[in-house]
């Protein structure tokens, strides 16, 4: 299992909050970070690897 983090961005794109996930692949870490967009734009990072960012549907 491998540990992402997700950051929940501001609209000037300054981090608001961090929160941890821990799964299995790349893959199904972007599809349970997709699932956490809520109105704030969001980046999935694994470490220095910056895998997605996810922006809130208008």
């Amino acid at each position: 299992m491998k540990e992402y983090q997700v950051y929940f961005l501001s609209e000037d794109n300054h981090i608001k909050r961090r929160e941890d996930i821990v799964c299995g692949d790349d893959e199904n870490a972007k599809k349970i970070a997709k699932r956490m967009v809520d109105g704030l734009a969001i980046e999935l990072w694994q470490a220095t690897r910056k895998l997605a960012r996810f922006a809130p549907e208008k």
